[in-house]
């Protein structure tokens, strides 16, 4: 693998793992593109981490919140709205983790179709435009509910689907609950966390099981660009919905996706 190659690969995955416009397409299209060579276990592994650390980062002062008021609930001194939010964040990820498990032979495989990729962003897409056409209130993360958690967590595991895009559906999961653009993404990134976490988990096992020869140097420069672009884009994307909302991203899914299938259909 080049360093053209790590580069790429690394700034898709960091500046579409965020955003509504699926980042398992993008990386499921760039060989199919280029013609390049798998990356590998190893290298999908380094920009996961990547991802994961911009993430932690960006919301480290929300965590640390989060993490107190827990080990407080622990220590019988009851639940504040960070410890009800981070029970909600933990709760949501149980729907995607159980679907990963069920379907994980369909999903790497006849799902990963440049087809269904370029159907899933239309579709989900419009869903997304949709969701954001039709948003009346503006609640906060803080101001979720049990249900709202459950039903965010359940849209969640509809990501598996190449296309869809995690945050894409968490957030039109959530603007349909009536969420507000900004506190629909947040609590989107925050779950992002333990089903990243999740996710590398898995590989790492895979890897394990699997050993395959690693270049460390470009492990690395791969985990670096995908951290600061994946922290880059959180920050700037946090920004522009507040004032442009959803309509943009929603008009580059359905360009997309119908390039796609005149493409390969």
């Amino acid at each position: 693998m080049d360093w053209l190659q790590v580069a790429v690969l690394a700034l898709v995955q960091g500046l579409t793992e965020f955003l509504p416009i699926s980042s398992s397409a993008h990386l499921v299209l760039v060989p199919v593109l280029t013609e390049w060579e798998d990356q590998g276990l190893a290298f999908d592994v380094a920009l996961h981490i990547g991802s994961l650390a911009a993430v932690v980062v960006y919301f480290r002062q929300d965590l640390v919140r989060m993490g107190d008021s827990l080990m407080s609930y622990v220590r019988g001194r009851g639940m504040d709205e960070d410890g009800r939010l981070a029970g909600w964040v933990l709760l949501a990820t149980f729907p995607v983790g159980l679907a990963a498990l069920i379907f994980k032979t369909p999903i790497e495989t006849v799902m990963r179709s440049p087809l269904v990729i370029g159907m899933s962003l239309i579709g989900f897409g419009l869903l997304l435009g949709y969701a954001d056409w039709k948003r009346r209130t503006g609640r906060s993360e803080y101001q979720l509910t049990l249900k709202d958690a459950l039903l965010i967590g359940g849209a969640q595991a509809l990501a598996l689907i190449p296309g869809t895009s995690r945050s894409g559906i968490t957030i039109t999961a959530a603007l349909l609950l009536g969420m507000s653009r900004e506190g629909a993404a947040r609590f989107s990134f925050l779950m992002s966390i333990p089903v990243i976490v999740l996710a590398g988990g898995l590989e790492i096992s895979g890897l394990i099981r699997n050993p395959e020869p690693i270049a460390v140097s470009a492990l690395l420069v791969g985990a670096v660009i995908s951290g600061i672009s994946a922290y880059v884009c959180i920050h700037y994307f946090l920004a522009f919905i507040k004032r442009i909302g959803m309509q943009p991203f929603v008009v580059y899914r359905i360009v997309l996706g119908l390039w796609l299938l005149w493409i390969f259909w």
